[in-house]
């Protein structure tokens, strides 16, 4: 849930550019009684309340290749409108690798189904012979657009190619397609295309532009290529196959909503960008951040994780019913359906989309445990849908019994654990004109103000037993009370995480997918703020869990735990990974405290990147 003053950025991270960051730190600090730096040999015992400098970094801006430069606000906004009213779509994983379905020659392959040929490190030749039994006889595009259309989703993304290399649609730039190469004979994209078009949902198109595993030239992650049919120029790969399939994509298939970039692996500048500008081809398109090359796109893009505070752009999470996304026969990890409506509510409440994935048998069927679990949430959305299409996110950063989301003057309250007393607690100040439940009969719901909160009166049985949902109607500004202190752990230790921080300034960001680090300290106006509770007097080590980068020197930076102030500066140095350095030591009696990180003098726009800030109690006597 992002706060007005939160500002979060997502990027793809060039793995040779992360390894350039890095550097040891040498801290100088001084005590709140010390107008002047003295370095950091000073003793624990005589400077127990002294400072200690904690620096975090920034990484440059990527390089903006947009497909219309002179685009206004109003245009981009206007542009995506759709999609930030959809909230929900569907991903189909469906490809070749459906007719192996993980086994090979008779053994299991670890791993996600639709990487078979790579994880099993299959010749070029043996899989593509796959082709010549592939004949999804049972797929029908009305089918999977209605049962989408069931679910309350707005708009499918199907995957074109995959980076087996296989195209789901007819080529004329390779024979390895499904029109070609199988006795199927027919272009299921052109039908899903035709479906979309007939039941009023938004065409999406997946495409592996970088890596292939069958094309000379196209690039492989997890090794590498291990055939030697694969070897090959990746730039004539690029001006051979995925260049002229991508304008066969967005020519031949009539208004395209998405075109979704995967594995950006080798791709740099000038390659990305003579993809790029086939866009042209679809105005009104939106793509999404993994194209590479510093191409921002319009989307971020999460996988198989929500976020904890959201984004400061549109952003999208894609997540699997199991754990899968191409079809895959012993994959029967299902996820229940209260796990994915529940999943679809928290995104929404942090302001993004769900793309929720199937992935089809080799006979074109959506599997079964996927098509109940779609139903019962369509069931769940007709009644609920107006709490999640063209909502905003959740002014509260916390709440204890669900989440929240946001449209005009209403606030969807998605209750998880509904109180059994009839009293629910809204961590606000703000007072609505009414309150009533979402799926009933209209009744008012009465409420009064008390130190807690906006108090309500609410039946004692939920209504619903996934989420049920209140409207606070005619509300200006909530006023959010502030979330409750981070306690310490077990162990009486704090890990503030990058993504737990209230953030300010226009460049300071949450970066990072699976890893997220604090970056873009380039001004005094960028802080950090975590809020803690220590329950009895502690002596703490400070420790950051960071990548230092080579133009931290002489970055100046302040560390406010309460009413205590912590300054230093920092030289540069070099390391090429994340690892934990002690920056010093602390005395903290018991009582709550704001902890706030913000940078005073910044000569340089590149610092470090900061994962943790780790609070650790010490073992030493207490000073005297």
């Amino acid at each position: 849930m992002i706060r007005p003053d939160q500002r979060l950025l997502a990027c793809t991270c060039d793995a040779s550019f992360l390894s350039k960051l890095a550097v040891p730190l040498t801290l100088q600090i001084a005590p709140l009684t010390t107008p002047f730096l003295t370095r950091f040999s000073m003793t624990i015992k005589t400077y127990l309340l002294s400072a200690l400098v904690l620096f975090v970094s920034s990484l440059p801006a990527a390089p903006a290749l947009s497909i219309a430069h002179d685009e206004s606000v109003d245009d981009m906004n206007a542009r995506m409108a759709w999609w930030r009213d959809a909230r929900f779509g569907m991903f189909v994983h469906w490809g070749l690798y459906a007719k192996p379905a993980g086994i090979w020659k008779g053994e299991e392959i670890e791993g996600i189904g639709e990487w078979i040929m790579n994880h099993a490190k299959i010749p070029v030749s043996e899989y593509a012979a796959l082709a010549s039994g592939f004949n999804p006889l049972k797929f029908d595009a009305d089918r999977w657009v209605q049962l989408a259309k069931e679910a309350g989703m707005k708009y499918i993304i199907i995957t074109a190619k995959h980076h087996d290399g296989f195209a789901m649609f007819e080529s004329a730039a390779s024979d390895f397609n499904i029109v070609d190469a199988t006795p199927f004979k027919r272009d299921p994209l052109k039908e899903l295309a035709a479906a979309c078009a007939r039941h009023g949902i938004k065409l999406g198109i997946y495409y592996s532009q970088a890596q292939d595993w069958h094309h000379a030239g196209g690039s492989a992650m997890k090794g590498g290529h291990w055939d030697p049919a694969q070897e090959g120029s990746m730039d004539e790969y690029l001006d051979r196959i995925a260049y002229p399939q991508i304008k066969e994509l967005l020519t031949n298939y009539g208004p395209v909503g998405v075109l979704w970039w995967d594995t950006p692996h080798q791709m740099t500048r000038e390659r990305a960008a003579k993809l790029a500008q086939l866009l042209a081809l679809q105005p009104g398109i939106i793509t999404n951040n993994r194209l590479g090359g510093g191409f921002p796109g319009d989307t971020e893009t999460p996988e198989k994780r929500v976020p904890a505070t959201g984004y400061p752009r549109d952003w999208e999470a894609c997540m699997t019913m199991n754990n899968t996304w191409g079809f895959k026969s012993t994959d029967h990890a299902w996820k229940s359906s209260q796990k994915l409506i529940r999943t679809l509510v928290e995104i929404a409440s942090k302001g993004g989309n769900l793309l929720l994935n199937v992935g089809p048998t080799e006979l074109g069927e959506v599997p079964e445990e996927s098509v109940v679990r779609l139903r019962e949430i369509g069931r769940w959305m007709e009644r609920n849908g107006a709490a999640i299409y063209g909502t905003s996110a959740s002014p509260f950063r916390h709440l204890d019994w669900g989440r929240a989301t946001r449209k005009g003057r209403k606030l969807y309250l998605h209750v998880f654990d509904w109180p059994a007393d009839g009293r629910l607690i809204i961590p606000m100040r703000g007072t609505p004109e009414s309150a009533y439940l979402l799926h009933g009969n209209g009744a008012p719901l009465a409420f009064s103000i008390s130190e807690a909160g906006l108090e309500l009166e609410v039946p004692r049985q939920a209504p619903d037993a996934i989420a049920s949902v209140v409207v606070l109607d005619g509300i200006d500004d909530p006023a959010p009370l502030p979330a409750p202190p981070q306690s310490a752990a077990a162990d009486g230790s704090f890990a503030l995480a990058a993504d737990a921080a209230d953030l300010t300034g226009d460049r300071l960001a949450v970066t990072g997918n699976l890893q997220l680090q604090l970056t873009g300290w380039d001004t005094q106006a960028a802080s950090a703020s975590w809020y803690i509770e220590v329950p009895e007097k502690t002596h703490y080590d400070v420790i950051a869990f960071a990548q230092y980068g080579p133009d931290a020197r002489d970055s100046k930076f302040e560390l406010a735990l309460g009413e205590t102030i912590l300054i230093g500066t920092a030289p540069g140095g070099v390391s090429d990974q994340f690892e934990e350095r002690r920056l010093g030591a602390v005395l903290l009696p018991a009582g709550k405290y704001r902890v706030c990180l913000r940078a005073t003098d910044v000569p340089s726009g590149d610092f470090v990147a900061l994962r943790t800030l780790i609070l650790r109690p010490m073992r030493i006597p207490e000073a005297r």
